[in-house]
């Protein structure tokens, strides 16, 4: 397959995968182009975030439409966790792509077993913050400045530990979880991107073949998730995620 068809059909797939799941893609095209196109670890890291842009907005447009958003949440996590993802950002240029990869892997084989978990056994009672707690501005914040710290760091858009948590503590139903996440992560992906393109992370060439593809795989997984349970929507995520995490850490131990 010619190069640039094969980055595109990659961008199709993480726009769907973003569309399903409020991830933004990253969590796929980070593995992809190092494991598929054997790009280097750091740009396989800063390359996805300009792509994130347009998938997260596609995909935030798609669930707005079916009232599975909250735009104020949502604005305050991506605002809030800008200056923390520049930070990022120069913080995996200091450690290394190889230890970048390993955290990735590492937290997304963590956060799936946390979905896993919230699949087989809901959390029972109210959330811990709730939408009319009187600390829920200050616990977004966190939240954002904490999403926007490894959103930075590992080039991804931060949707896939977002979710979880937006669903764990603050009760959010998971496809709501999913579509805020995706205000998030658009708002996100902008402070990421100039900081990695500025390190000179970012193989535009390779962004471009990848923005072919999001687009409409983002419109077509928004419709996906809308058809689904949400024990499903859950059971797969986290399959993705599993499937994700052990493939880009057998790579980096040099067993793939």
């Amino acid at each position: 397959m010619p190069p640039l068809a094969a980055t595109a059909l990659i961008g199709f797939v993480a726009g769907v995968l973003s569309g399903m799941f409020g991830v933004g893609g990253g969590v796929l095209t980070t593995p992809a182009m190092r494991l598929l196109l054997e790009a280097p670890a750091l740009v396989a890291v800063g390359t996805p975030l300009p792509v994130i842009i347009p998938t997260a907005l596609t995909g935030a447009y798609a669930y707005a439409k079916r009232g599975l958003i909250d735009i104020r949440a949502g604005v305050a996590i991506g605002l809030w966790g800008s200056a923390a993802a520049v930070t990022g950002a120069y913080l995996s240029d200091v450690v290394g792509g190889t230890v970048v990869m390993f955290v990735t892997a590492g937290l997304i084989l963590f956060m799936a077993g946390d979905l896993i978990r919230q699949a087989i056994s809901p959390v029972s009672g109210p959330p811990a913050i709730s939408e009319h707690h009187p600390k829920r501005g200050v616990a977004l914040a966190i939240l954002g400045l904490a999403t926007g710290l490894y959103s930075g760091f590992l080039g991804l858009g931060g949707g896939f530990v977002l979710v979880p948590l937006l669903s764990r503590w603050f009760g959010f139903p998971i496809k709501r979880a999913i579509g805020t996440s995706l205000i998030a992560v658009a708002i996100l992906a902008v402070p990421g991107t100039v900081a990695h393109a500025a390190l000179g992370h970012v193989d535009y060439l390779l962004a471009l073949g990848l923005m072919l593809g999001v687009v409409p795989g983002a419109l077509l997984g928004a419709r996906l998730t809308a058809a689904a349970s949400d024990k499903a929507v859950r059971i797969g995520f986290a399959g993705l995620l599993v499937v994700t995490g052990v493939l880009l850490a057998l790579n980096e131990l040099g067993i793939l």
